[in-house]
Protein backbone atom coordinates (compact mmCIF):
# COMPACT_ATOMS: atom_id res chain seq x y z
CA UNK A 1 0.00 0.00 0.00
CA UNK A 2 1.06 3.60 -0.37
CA UNK A 3 3.37 4.79 -3.12
CA UNK A 4 6.65 3.44 -1.76
CA UNK A 5 7.90 0.40 -3.63
CA UNK A 6 8.88 -2.85 -1.94
CA UNK A 7 12.54 -2.01 -2.56
CA UNK A 8 12.13 1.43 -0.98
CA UNK A 9 10.43 -0.08 2.05
CA UNK A 10 13.15 -2.71 2.33
CA UNK A 11 15.71 0.09 2.70
CA UNK A 12 13.93 1.46 5.78
CA UNK A 13 13.72 0.25 9.36
CA UNK A 14 10.73 -0.15 11.67
CA UNK A 15 10.67 2.71 14.17
CA UNK A 16 9.88 0.63 17.30
CA UNK A 17 13.01 -1.47 16.69
CA UNK A 18 15.45 1.03 15.28
CA UNK A 19 14.61 4.34 16.88
CA UNK A 20 16.07 5.58 20.15
CA UNK A 21 13.29 5.77 22.73
CA UNK A 22 13.51 9.46 23.44
CA UNK A 23 10.71 11.49 25.05
CA UNK A 24 10.99 13.73 21.97
CA UNK A 25 11.57 11.85 18.69
CA UNK A 26 15.07 12.26 17.30
CA UNK A 27 14.23 11.04 13.80
CA UNK A 28 11.44 11.72 11.34
CA UNK A 29 8.92 8.86 11.38
CA UNK A 30 6.92 8.03 8.25
CA UNK A 31 4.17 5.68 7.21
CA UNK A 32 4.54 3.70 4.01
CA UNK A 33 3.00 6.67 2.16
CA UNK A 34 6.31 8.54 1.97
CA UNK A 35 9.99 7.97 2.57
CA UNK A 36 11.36 9.48 5.79
CA UNK A 37 14.43 11.67 5.65
CA UNK A 38 17.61 10.33 7.28
CA UNK A 39 18.48 11.53 10.77
CA UNK A 40 20.04 14.98 10.43
CA UNK A 41 23.35 15.99 12.03
CA UNK A 42 21.47 18.19 14.51
CA UNK A 43 19.16 15.33 15.42
CA UNK A 44 22.18 13.12 16.02
CA UNK A 45 23.60 15.75 18.35
CA UNK A 46 20.29 16.06 20.19
CA UNK A 47 20.10 12.28 20.61
CA UNK A 48 23.67 12.05 21.88
CA UNK A 49 23.03 14.86 24.36
CA UNK A 50 19.83 13.22 25.61
CA UNK A 51 21.71 9.97 26.19
CA UNK A 52 24.48 11.77 28.08
CA UNK A 53 21.99 13.61 30.30
CA UNK A 54 19.97 10.45 30.90
CA UNK A 55 23.03 8.46 31.91
CA UNK A 56 24.40 11.22 34.11
CA UNK A 57 21.21 12.36 35.84
CA UNK A 58 19.41 9.03 35.79
CA UNK A 59 22.26 7.33 37.65
CA UNK A 60 21.98 9.91 40.44
CA UNK A 61 18.26 9.11 40.68
CA UNK A 62 18.84 5.36 40.69
CA UNK A 63 17.25 4.91 37.26
CA UNK A 64 18.56 3.36 34.09
CA UNK A 65 18.34 5.33 30.87
CA UNK A 66 14.97 3.95 29.74
CA UNK A 67 13.25 4.45 33.10
CA UNK A 68 14.65 7.97 33.50
CA UNK A 69 13.45 9.02 30.06
CA UNK A 70 9.93 7.87 30.93
CA UNK A 71 9.75 10.39 33.80
CA UNK A 72 8.91 14.09 33.90
CA UNK A 73 12.60 14.77 34.54
CA UNK A 74 13.46 12.77 31.45
CA UNK A 75 11.09 14.87 29.36
CA UNK A 76 12.75 18.01 30.72
CA UNK A 77 16.18 16.60 29.86
CA UNK A 78 15.09 16.08 26.25
CA UNK A 79 14.17 19.76 25.92
CA UNK A 80 17.43 20.80 27.57
CA UNK A 81 19.18 18.81 24.84
CA UNK A 82 17.07 20.52 22.17
CA UNK A 83 18.08 23.93 23.53
CA UNK A 84 21.74 22.91 23.68
CA UNK A 85 21.66 22.17 19.94
CA UNK A 86 19.10 24.62 18.55
CA UNK A 87 19.29 27.55 20.96
CA UNK A 88 16.91 28.61 23.74
CA UNK A 89 13.56 27.90 22.08
CA UNK A 90 12.00 25.85 24.87
CA UNK A 91 11.31 26.99 28.42
CA UNK A 92 13.07 24.45 30.62
CA UNK A 93 15.60 24.58 33.48
CA UNK A 94 18.32 22.12 34.52
CA UNK A 95 16.60 21.85 37.90
CA UNK A 96 13.61 20.11 36.28
CA UNK A 97 15.85 17.36 34.98
CA UNK A 98 17.91 17.08 38.14
CA UNK A 99 15.14 17.27 40.75
CA UNK A 100 12.31 14.74 40.22
CA UNK A 101 10.02 16.48 42.71
CA UNK A 102 10.35 19.75 40.84
CA UNK A 103 9.69 18.15 37.46
CA UNK A 104 6.70 16.22 38.76
CA UNK A 105 5.29 19.31 40.46
CA UNK A 106 5.37 21.18 37.14
CA UNK A 107 3.78 18.24 35.33
CA UNK A 108 1.10 17.89 38.01
CA UNK A 109 0.34 21.61 37.83
CA UNK A 110 -0.46 21.32 34.12
CA UNK A 111 -2.07 17.88 34.12
CA UNK A 112 -5.61 19.27 34.37
CA UNK A 113 -5.12 21.67 31.44
CA UNK A 114 -7.96 21.21 28.97
CA UNK A 115 -6.52 19.70 25.79
CA UNK A 116 -8.78 18.75 22.90
CA UNK A 117 -6.90 16.92 20.13
CA UNK A 118 -8.96 17.23 16.95
CA UNK A 119 -6.63 15.09 14.82
CA UNK A 120 -5.94 11.50 15.89
CA UNK A 121 -5.79 8.22 13.98
CA UNK A 122 -5.82 4.48 14.40
CA UNK A 123 -6.27 1.66 11.87
CA UNK A 124 -9.10 -0.80 11.49
CA UNK A 125 -8.93 -4.48 12.35
CA UNK A 126 -8.04 -6.46 9.24
CA UNK A 127 -6.45 -3.46 7.51
CA UNK A 128 -4.46 -4.07 4.34
CA UNK A 129 -2.17 -1.17 5.32
CA UNK A 130 0.40 -3.50 6.84
CA UNK A 131 3.39 -1.73 5.34
CA UNK A 132 3.85 -0.09 8.75
CA UNK A 133 5.05 -3.44 10.13
CA UNK A 134 6.25 -5.48 7.16
CA UNK A 135 9.77 -5.65 8.63
CA UNK A 136 8.97 -5.29 12.31
CA UNK A 137 10.00 -8.01 14.71
CA UNK A 138 8.29 -8.28 18.08
CA UNK A 139 9.92 -5.85 20.51
CA UNK A 140 8.46 -7.23 23.71
CA UNK A 141 6.09 -5.74 26.15
CA UNK A 142 5.56 -1.98 26.24
CA UNK A 143 4.25 -1.60 29.80
CA UNK A 144 0.62 -1.45 28.70
CA UNK A 145 -2.29 -1.36 31.08
CA UNK A 146 -3.23 -5.05 31.60
CA UNK A 147 -6.88 -4.05 31.29
CA UNK A 148 -6.20 -3.16 27.66
CA UNK A 149 -5.19 -6.70 26.63
CA UNK A 150 -1.49 -6.04 25.88
CA UNK A 151 -0.03 -7.33 22.65
CA UNK A 152 3.52 -7.46 21.35
CA UNK A 153 4.48 -4.51 19.16
CA UNK A 154 2.87 -5.24 15.79
CA UNK A 155 0.16 -3.86 13.57
CA UNK A 156 -1.88 -3.92 16.79
CA UNK A 157 0.21 -0.94 17.91
CA UNK A 158 -1.67 1.13 15.35
CA UNK A 159 -5.11 -0.03 16.38
CA UNK A 160 -7.63 1.00 19.00
CA UNK A 161 -6.14 -0.39 22.22
CA UNK A 162 -2.74 1.23 21.80
CA UNK A 163 -4.32 4.44 20.49
CA UNK A 164 -6.38 4.64 23.69
CA UNK A 165 -3.28 4.00 25.82
CA UNK A 166 -1.08 6.52 24.05
CA UNK A 167 -3.71 9.28 23.87
CA UNK A 168 -5.70 8.95 27.10
CA UNK A 169 -3.31 7.19 29.51
CA UNK A 170 0.12 8.44 28.40
CA UNK A 171 -0.77 12.06 27.62
CA UNK A 172 -2.69 14.97 29.12
CA UNK A 173 -5.25 14.85 26.30
CA UNK A 174 -8.78 15.23 27.65
CA UNK A 175 -10.86 14.89 24.48
CA UNK A 176 -9.85 13.25 21.20
CA UNK A 177 -11.45 13.41 17.79
CA UNK A 178 -11.18 10.16 15.83
CA UNK A 179 -10.21 11.00 12.27
CA UNK A 180 -9.56 8.89 9.22
CA UNK A 181 -8.52 8.89 5.60
CA UNK A 182 -10.40 7.65 2.53
CA UNK A 183 -9.20 5.81 -0.52
CA UNK A 184 -10.63 5.16 -3.93
CA UNK A 185 -10.24 1.51 -2.91
CA UNK A 186 -12.72 1.07 -0.05
CA UNK A 187 -10.52 -1.60 1.53
CA UNK A 188 -7.88 1.02 2.30
CA UNK A 189 -9.90 3.47 4.35
CA UNK A 190 -8.18 3.80 7.74
CA UNK A 191 -11.63 3.43 9.34
CA UNK A 192 -15.07 3.46 7.83
CA UNK A 193 -17.43 6.15 9.07
CA UNK A 194 -19.38 3.49 10.95
CA UNK A 195 -16.18 2.31 12.67
CA UNK A 196 -15.43 5.83 13.87
CA UNK A 197 -18.99 6.16 15.19
CA UNK A 198 -18.70 2.80 16.99
CA UNK A 199 -15.36 3.74 18.59
CA UNK A 200 -16.77 7.09 19.75
CA UNK A 201 -19.76 5.34 21.30
CA UNK A 202 -17.58 2.68 22.95
CA UNK A 203 -15.39 5.27 24.65
CA UNK A 204 -18.18 7.59 25.72
CA UNK A 205 -20.38 4.80 27.02
CA UNK A 206 -17.52 3.41 29.11
CA UNK A 207 -16.40 6.83 30.33
CA UNK A 208 -19.87 8.12 31.08
CA UNK A 209 -18.80 11.42 29.49
CA UNK A 210 -18.08 12.87 26.05
CA UNK A 211 -14.38 12.00 25.78
CA UNK A 212 -14.42 11.15 22.08
CA UNK A 213 -15.69 12.82 18.93
CA UNK A 214 -15.54 11.58 15.35
CA UNK A 215 -15.35 12.77 11.78
CA UNK A 216 -17.35 11.46 8.91
CA UNK A 217 -15.24 11.34 5.77
CA UNK A 218 -16.72 12.81 2.58
CA UNK A 219 -15.48 11.95 -0.92
CA UNK A 220 -16.63 14.51 -3.51
CA UNK A 221 -17.13 13.16 -6.99
CA UNK A 222 -17.32 9.50 -6.08
CA UNK A 223 -20.57 7.82 -7.17
CA UNK A 224 -23.27 8.30 -4.55
CA UNK A 225 -21.15 10.54 -2.32
CA UNK A 226 -23.90 13.01 -1.42
CA UNK A 227 -26.26 10.18 -0.55
CA UNK A 228 -23.50 8.81 1.72
CA UNK A 229 -23.29 12.24 3.38
CA UNK A 230 -27.04 12.22 3.99
CA UNK A 231 -26.85 8.75 5.56
CA UNK A 232 -23.94 9.77 7.80
CA UNK A 233 -25.79 12.85 9.03
CA UNK A 234 -28.93 10.84 9.76
CA UNK A 235 -27.43 7.67 11.21
CA UNK A 236 -24.03 8.57 12.64
CA UNK A 237 -24.46 12.16 13.86
CA UNK A 238 -20.79 13.07 13.17
CA UNK A 239 -19.21 15.96 15.05
CA UNK A 240 -17.70 17.25 11.79
CA UNK A 241 -16.85 16.16 8.27
CA UNK A 242 -13.38 15.72 6.78
CA UNK A 243 -12.18 15.46 3.19
CA UNK A 244 -8.98 15.31 1.14
CA UNK A 245 -8.88 17.65 -1.85
CA UNK A 246 -6.34 15.42 -3.62
CA UNK A 247 -8.85 12.60 -3.36
CA UNK A 248 -6.92 9.47 -2.40
CA UNK A 249 -3.98 10.36 -0.15
CA UNK A 250 -3.14 6.75 0.73
CA UNK A 251 -2.90 5.54 -2.88
CA UNK A 252 -2.14 8.73 -4.78
CA UNK A 253 -1.61 6.78 -7.98
CA UNK A 254 -5.28 5.74 -7.82
CA UNK A 255 -6.70 9.21 -7.16
CA UNK A 256 -9.58 9.66 -9.63
CA UNK A 257 -11.59 12.36 -7.87
CA UNK A 258 -9.55 15.36 -6.72
CA UNK A 259 -11.67 18.44 -6.04
CA UNK A 260 -11.65 22.10 -5.07
CA UNK A 261 -13.31 23.65 -2.05
CA UNK A 262 -14.73 26.51 -4.14
CA UNK A 263 -16.32 24.31 -6.83
CA UNK A 264 -19.86 25.69 -6.69
CA UNK A 265 -21.50 22.87 -8.64
CA UNK A 266 -19.82 20.06 -6.72
CA UNK A 267 -19.29 21.40 -3.20
CA UNK A 268 -21.94 23.99 -2.46
CA UNK A 269 -24.80 21.45 -2.23
CA UNK A 270 -22.67 19.65 0.37
CA UNK A 271 -22.08 22.81 2.39
CA UNK A 272 -25.81 23.52 2.28
CA UNK A 273 -26.57 20.06 3.67
CA UNK A 274 -24.16 20.54 6.56
CA UNK A 275 -25.46 23.98 7.41
CA UNK A 276 -29.05 22.74 7.35
CA UNK A 277 -28.08 19.87 9.69
CA UNK A 278 -26.31 22.21 12.13
CA UNK A 279 -22.86 20.71 11.44
CA UNK A 280 -20.60 23.71 11.10
CA UNK A 281 -17.03 22.31 10.98
CA UNK A 282 -15.60 21.28 7.61
CA UNK A 283 -12.10 19.82 7.99
CA UNK A 284 -9.93 19.61 4.88
CA UNK A 285 -6.52 17.96 4.46
CA UNK A 286 -4.11 20.26 2.64
CA UNK A 287 -0.36 20.41 2.15
CA UNK A 288 2.06 17.53 2.83
CA UNK A 289 2.95 17.73 -0.85
CA UNK A 290 6.64 18.67 -1.17
CA UNK A 291 8.48 18.94 -4.48
CA UNK A 292 9.55 15.30 -4.14
CA UNK A 293 5.90 14.22 -4.16
CA UNK A 294 4.91 16.77 -6.80
CA UNK A 295 7.43 15.18 -9.17
CA UNK A 296 5.59 11.88 -8.92
CA UNK A 297 2.03 13.21 -8.93
CA UNK A 298 2.09 16.62 -10.67
CA UNK A 299 -1.60 16.53 -11.59
CA UNK A 300 -2.55 16.60 -7.88
CA UNK A 301 -0.49 19.70 -7.03
CA UNK A 302 -3.27 22.26 -7.71
CA UNK A 303 -5.49 20.44 -5.22
CA UNK A 304 -2.94 20.45 -2.40
CA UNK A 305 -2.66 24.25 -2.26
CA UNK A 306 -5.01 26.65 -0.46
CA UNK A 307 -6.09 28.95 -3.31
CA UNK A 308 -9.60 27.45 -3.12
CA UNK A 309 -10.14 28.20 0.58
CA UNK A 310 -10.87 31.93 0.62
CA UNK A 311 -13.85 31.98 -1.73
CA UNK A 312 -15.50 28.99 -0.05
CA UNK A 313 -15.07 30.61 3.36
CA UNK A 314 -16.47 33.94 2.14
CA UNK A 315 -19.44 32.29 0.45
CA UNK A 316 -20.28 30.18 3.52
CA UNK A 317 -19.71 32.39 6.59
CA UNK A 318 -21.82 30.09 8.78
CA UNK A 319 -19.32 27.24 8.40
CA UNK A 320 -15.84 26.84 9.88
CA UNK A 321 -13.18 25.66 7.44
CA UNK A 322 -10.39 23.87 9.33
CA UNK A 323 -7.30 23.31 7.18
CA UNK A 324 -5.44 20.26 8.45
CA UNK A 325 -1.67 20.50 8.84
CA UNK A 326 -2.20 24.23 8.13
CA UNK A 327 -1.31 23.28 4.54
CA UNK A 328 2.41 22.93 5.43
CA UNK A 329 4.03 21.70 2.24
CA UNK A 330 7.31 20.17 3.34
CA UNK A 331 6.21 17.22 5.46
CA UNK A 332 5.21 13.94 3.85
CA UNK A 333 8.51 13.33 2.11
CA UNK A 334 10.10 16.77 2.15
CA UNK A 335 12.44 18.23 4.73
CA UNK A 336 12.16 20.90 7.38
CA UNK A 337 15.42 22.29 5.99
CA UNK A 338 13.53 23.12 2.79
CA UNK A 339 10.96 25.03 4.81
CA UNK A 340 13.54 26.80 6.92
CA UNK A 341 15.63 27.79 3.88
CA UNK A 342 12.54 29.20 2.20
CA UNK A 343 11.61 31.16 5.32
CA UNK A 344 15.10 32.57 5.79
CA UNK A 345 15.24 33.65 2.14
CA UNK A 346 11.71 35.05 1.77
CA UNK A 347 10.01 35.27 5.17
CA UNK A 348 7.40 32.84 3.85
CA UNK A 349 6.69 29.10 4.01
CA UNK A 350 4.54 27.30 1.45
CA UNK A 351 1.56 27.11 1.88
CA UNK A 352 1.34 28.21 5.52
CA UNK A 353 1.88 31.86 4.63
CA UNK A 354 -0.87 31.68 2.00
CA UNK A 355 -3.28 30.22 4.54
CA UNK A 356 -2.41 32.85 7.15
CA UNK A 357 -3.12 35.66 4.67
CA UNK A 358 -6.64 34.47 3.74
CA UNK A 359 -8.52 36.35 6.52
CA UNK A 360 -7.03 39.70 5.47
CA UNK A 361 -7.45 39.06 1.74
CA UNK A 362 -11.03 37.81 1.88
CA UNK A 363 -12.34 39.54 4.97
CA UNK A 364 -13.28 36.25 6.68
CA UNK A 365 -12.99 34.95 10.23
CA UNK A 366 -14.00 31.33 9.64
CA UNK A 367 -10.69 29.85 8.45
CA UNK A 368 -8.72 27.78 10.96
CA UNK A 369 -5.32 26.08 11.00
CA UNK A 370 -4.85 22.62 12.54
CA UNK A 371 -1.30 21.89 13.70
CA UNK A 372 -1.02 18.17 12.87
CA UNK A 373 2.19 17.37 11.02
CA UNK A 374 3.16 21.04 10.68
CA UNK A 375 4.14 20.95 14.34
CA UNK A 376 5.27 17.34 14.70
CA UNK A 377 7.61 17.27 11.71
CA UNK A 378 9.15 20.72 12.14
CA UNK A 379 9.69 20.65 15.91
CA UNK A 380 11.86 17.53 15.88
CA UNK A 381 14.06 18.72 12.99
CA UNK A 382 14.12 22.53 12.95
CA UNK A 383 12.27 23.98 15.96
CA UNK A 384 13.10 27.52 14.82
CA UNK A 385 10.91 26.80 11.78
CA UNK A 386 8.17 25.51 14.10
CA UNK A 387 8.34 28.75 16.08
CA UNK A 388 8.22 30.86 12.89
CA UNK A 389 5.17 29.04 11.55
CA UNK A 390 3.38 29.37 14.89
CA UNK A 391 4.07 33.09 14.67
CA UNK A 392 2.63 33.25 11.14
CA UNK A 393 -0.53 31.39 12.05
CA UNK A 394 -1.25 33.38 15.20
CA UNK A 395 -0.54 36.68 13.43
CA UNK A 396 -2.60 35.90 10.33
CA UNK A 397 -5.44 33.69 11.53
CA UNK A 398 -5.48 34.92 15.11
CA UNK A 399 -4.82 32.91 18.26
CA UNK A 400 -8.55 32.17 18.25
CA UNK A 401 -8.27 30.30 14.94
CA UNK A 402 -5.40 27.86 15.54
CA UNK A 403 -6.45 24.44 16.83
CA UNK A 404 -4.58 21.60 18.49
CA UNK A 405 -4.15 18.40 16.50
CA UNK A 406 -1.25 15.96 16.68
CA UNK A 407 -1.89 13.37 13.94
CA UNK A 408 -1.14 10.83 16.68
CA UNK A 409 -0.46 7.97 17.02
CA UNK A 410 2.05 7.68 14.18
CA UNK A 411 4.67 9.49 16.29
CA UNK A 412 3.63 7.77 19.52
CA UNK A 413 1.99 9.40 22.49
CA UNK A 414 1.08 13.04 21.81
CA UNK A 415 2.57 14.06 25.18
CA UNK A 416 5.88 15.18 23.67
CA UNK A 417 4.02 17.50 21.29
CA UNK A 418 1.97 18.86 24.17
CA UNK A 419 5.17 19.54 26.12
CA UNK A 420 6.83 21.09 23.08
CA UNK A 421 4.07 23.67 22.62
CA UNK A 422 3.88 24.33 26.36
CA UNK A 423 7.58 25.19 26.36
CA UNK A 424 8.03 26.74 22.89
CA UNK A 425 8.59 30.47 22.50
CA UNK A 426 9.15 32.48 19.34
CA UNK A 427 12.70 33.90 19.40
CA UNK A 428 12.90 37.63 20.01
CA UNK A 429 14.66 38.29 16.71
CA UNK A 430 11.71 36.76 14.84
CA UNK A 431 9.25 38.72 16.96
CA UNK A 432 11.02 41.98 16.10
CA UNK A 433 11.53 41.29 12.40
CA UNK A 434 8.10 39.87 11.54
CA UNK A 435 5.85 41.37 14.16
CA UNK A 436 5.10 38.03 15.78
CA UNK A 437 3.58 38.14 19.25
CA UNK A 438 5.06 35.88 21.96
CA UNK A 439 3.24 32.61 22.58
CA UNK A 440 3.52 33.12 26.33
CA UNK A 441 3.38 30.65 29.20
CA UNK A 442 2.08 27.08 29.00
CA UNK A 443 -1.21 28.04 30.61
CA UNK A 444 -1.39 31.58 29.22
CA UNK A 445 -4.21 32.81 26.97
CA UNK A 446 -2.62 31.95 23.60
CA UNK A 447 -1.68 28.36 24.37
CA UNK A 448 -4.86 27.77 26.39
CA UNK A 449 -6.89 28.82 23.36
CA UNK A 450 -4.89 26.63 20.97
CA UNK A 451 -4.85 23.56 23.20
CA UNK A 452 -8.59 23.42 23.73
CA UNK A 453 -10.48 26.66 24.06
CA UNK A 454 -10.87 27.23 20.33
CA UNK A 455 -12.06 23.72 19.54
CA UNK A 456 -14.39 23.69 22.53
CA UNK A 457 -16.03 26.80 21.10
CA UNK A 458 -16.18 25.45 17.54
CA UNK A 459 -17.59 22.09 18.61
CA UNK A 460 -19.88 23.64 21.23
CA UNK A 461 -18.23 21.36 23.72
CA UNK A 462 -18.54 23.38 26.92
CA UNK A 463 -22.07 22.10 27.43
CA UNK A 464 -20.66 18.54 27.39
CA UNK A 465 -17.67 18.99 29.71
CA UNK A 466 -19.41 17.99 32.92
CA UNK A 467 -18.01 14.94 34.66
CA UNK A 468 -14.53 14.80 33.11
CA UNK A 469 -12.93 15.15 36.56
CA UNK A 470 -13.93 11.65 37.75
CA UNK A 471 -15.19 9.61 34.81
CA UNK A 472 -14.17 6.22 33.50
CA UNK A 473 -11.04 7.59 31.80
CA UNK A 474 -9.80 9.18 35.03
CA UNK A 475 -10.38 5.90 36.82
CA UNK A 476 -8.53 3.98 34.07
CA UNK A 477 -5.58 6.39 34.41
CA UNK A 478 -5.48 5.77 38.15
CA UNK A 479 -5.44 1.99 37.66
CA UNK A 480 -2.78 2.35 34.98
CA UNK A 481 -0.54 4.45 37.25
CA UNK A 482 -1.05 2.09 40.18
CA UNK A 483 0.02 -0.82 38.00
CA UNK A 484 3.26 0.98 37.13
CA UNK A 485 2.26 2.15 33.67
CA UNK A 486 4.64 4.56 31.96
CA UNK A 487 5.18 6.16 28.58
CA UNK A 488 6.84 3.71 26.22
CA UNK A 489 8.43 6.56 24.14
CA UNK A 490 7.78 4.39 21.07
CA UNK A 491 6.88 5.71 17.65
CA UNK A 492 5.23 3.70 14.87
CA UNK A 493 6.13 3.51 11.21
CA UNK A 494 9.48 3.76 9.43
CA UNK A 495 12.77 5.57 9.89
CA UNK A 496 15.61 5.88 7.42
Amino acid sequence: MGFLTEDEIAALKPAPEAMFRSPVPTQVVASDEFSPIPQTPDQKRVEARIKDLADEIGAKQGLDRRRFLATASGMAAAFLAMNDVHGPLFGVTPAEAQQPDRAEARAAGLRDQFIMDVHTHFLREGTRLTGFVNMRQAVGRAGWNPALNPEEQSIQSLMYDNWFKEVFLDSDTKVALISGAPSDDERDWFLTNRMKFDARKRINDAAGTQRAMSHAIFTPGQPGWLEAVDRAIEELKPDSFKGYTIGDNTNKHLAQWPWRMDDEALMYPFYERLQRAGIVNVCVHKGLFPPQVEARFPRLLPHARVDDVGKAAKDWPGLNFVIYHSAYRFAGGGTAEQGLAQFEATGRVEWVSDLAEIPAKFGVTNVYGDLGQIFAQSTVVQPRLAAAMMGMLVKGLGASNVVWGTDAIWTGSPQWQIEALRRLEIPEDLQRRYGFEPLGPADGPVKTAIFGGNSARMYRYDARRAGLEDDGVVQARARYAAAGGERSNLAYGYVA
